[in-house]
């Protein structure tokens, strides 16, 4: 069969009917498995590239760099040997004003006809130094005045400003992520994976393979309730063609969701591929790890063949005194090897009518108390807490903690639908040339702008008299905040300054590596965001205002 797609279905087929004479039904809880492990297979899918992809990350020594720009200045960084991991650009600055972007930046952000425009190159300084909350810069953000621009005009190119100097910790890229450690379970519906809302391909694609089509050791089960046998092949058909090591199975509908959350522990911890690897971890479809290295460095030092229940809490004490003290799922649960033999041992007395029974707070049977019934009620093991893993149970306006100046090993809910909106995707893509330190990093200039790398561009008018190093507290509890609900995971939290007159933030939209090794992100702030007003309620901006930052390596 010359048809790679056909070879694969063929060798699923094959290996599905093998797996079903071997395999006994309290071994592989699922109904049916519509994908199963055929390396020959999935050599041949990932080959091919889909026409819909998502962008990927083009290794820079393998690009030209630009040339020939009018009314430029010249930075360039110094070219590395072949093989380096550091990324090789040549790259000429360039600030005159190009309307045609300017119009779709426009249109796509519904911004007003005029509005301010300011672009920014920043030089990126890898050092042997550590990462701090905020790094004071001695140049200032803006050297003059904003600019206004007319999108139905044009304007004479400009000289660019010097680049914004930034010191940096010679992090690891994403690329160089070894993730083989990790056997990965995540349930969702195939609605959710297919809508472009909610679906998590972009986001997998970084934490789960180099960002150039390959996979990064780690292997991901993806189980998929109210899913087609088409919609199963379409999904590990779009995964794998983006690098991703996967399997995908369809969830039994007859099953409460606690229990088929449950299941994917016995799930992974039965799987051929789990062989050779030291963590089994289950997770929500909206769970994030920005900097796969820090994650992998801190598990280590855990023994991993001791049996280890691992994970964080809820911020909010509300949801830990209604749900109970286990990991909250979201934020990601690790089990080490032994443990998960467990759970797989005693996992129909686990899923007991009782127990579901039990594991119901109020709000339905809960996957994580179950899991934690079934850990704590057949062994002597307790969950051991990582607190830079994070649930995220927040409403609200999330800036207060992702402009913290924070490292998180995990970011959750950030998909809306009553929690917070983020785009955790395109915050990581500056992880690609500067290294995973730089995502959320902060550097103050000497005008008294914050950024929020990948996040924001904050101005505070007034000054920075207060203590940068505490949360502000732009969002809230929920659903009942009592004011100090989160203070033990985030400590006391400074006031929020939203309609002080006293903070004026842009927001991160989208951001895009270059061709050239650079990276270009769009901020934007519009003039009506209640947010920005004085204390008598008057906009502190009449205008919307975009700020382009180029990062350069």
């Amino acid at each position: 069969m010359r048809n790679p797609f056909a070879r694969a279905l063929a060798l699923a087929v094959i290996v599905l009917f093998l797996g079903g004479m071997m395999l006994r039904s309290d071994d592989m809880d699922v109904r049916r498995a519509i994908i199963t492990t055929a390396k020959n297979a999935k050599q041949s899918l990932t080959s091919q590239r889909p026409l819909n992809e998502p962008e990927l990350y083009t290794p820079v020594a393998n690009v030209k760099p630009e040339t020939n720009t009018t009314n430029t200045t010249n930075t360039s960084a110094t070219a590395l040997s072949p093989g380096t991991t550091e990324p090789i650009v040549s790259h000429t600055m360039t600030c005159d004003y190009d309307m045609e972007r300017l119009k779709t930046w426009q249109q796509k952000y519904e911004l007003q006809p005029k509005f301010e425009y300011t672009k920014r190159y920043l030089q990126i300084s890898r050092q042997d130094i550590q990462r701090k909350s905020v790094t004071k810069l001695s140049q200032k953000f803006l050297p003059g005045k904003a600019k206004v621009v007319n999108v139905g005009k044009t304007y004479k190119p400009e000289t660019c400003p010097e680049p914004l100097n930034v010191p940096v910790t010679k992090s690891p890229y994403p690329s160089t992520a070894n993730a083989s450690d990790f056997i990965f379970g995540v349930s969702t519906t195939y609605k959710r994976f297919n809508n472009p809302a909610t679906s998590s391909i972009n986001e997998w694609t970084y934490w789960l393979t180099d960002s150039q089509g390959n996979s990064n050791g780690g292997k991901l089960i993806l189980m998929l309730l109210d899913a087609s046998d088409a919609e199963l092949m379409d999904a590990y058909e779009r995964l794998t063609k983006v690098g991703i090591d996967v399997d995908v199975y369809q969830s039994d509908p007859t099953m409460e969701m606690a229990v088929r959350y449950l299941t994917l522990v016995p799930t992974l911890y039965n799987h051929p591929d789990r062989k050779g690897r030291k963590w089994i971890v289950t997770c929500d479809d909206d769970t994030f790890f920005p900097s796969f290295h820090a994650l992998t460095e801190r598990l280590e030092q855990y023994d991993h063949e001791s049996p280890l229940y691992i994970g964080t809490f809820s911020e909010d004490v509300n949801n830990i005194d209604r749900h109970g003290s286990q990991a909250f799922g979201g934020a990601g649960v690790f089990l080490s090897v032994p443990l998960a033999k467990m759970v797989k041992e005693n996992y129909e007395s686990c899923k007991a009518e009782d127990k579901i029974k039990e594991a119901n707070s109020g709000w339905g049977p809960q996957g994580d108390i179950l899991l934690r019934k079934c850990i704590y009620e057949n062994s002597e093991t307790r969950l051991s807490l990582i607190n830079d893993l994070w649930q995220l149970d927040l409403w609200g306006d999330p800036s207060g903690f992702y402009e913290s100046g924070i490292k998180p090993l995990s970011l959750h809910h950030y998909r809306g639908g009553g929690w917070h909106i983020a785009l955790p995707w395109h915050y990581t893509k500056i992880a690609h040339i500067c290294g995973e330190d730089c995502t959320l990093q902060r550097f103050r200039t000497a005008d008294d702008f914050v950024i929020s790398t990948g996040f924001s561009v904050a101005q505070y008018p007034k000054g920075i008299n207060f203590d940068l190093n505490q949360f502000e507290r732009t969002f809230t509890a929920a659903p009942e905040d009592k004011g100090w609900n989160l203070d033990f995971k985030l400590g006391p939290q400074r006031q929020s300054l939203r309609g002080t007159g006293r903070k004026l933030s842009w927001d991160l939209q989208e951001s895009t590596v270059n061709q050239d090794g650079t990276v270009t992100q769009v901020y934007v702030r519009k003039s009506g965001d209640q947010r920005w007003k004085t204390d008598t309620g008057a906009p502190m901006s009449k205008m919307d205002g975009l700020i382009e930052l180029v990062w350069m390596p």
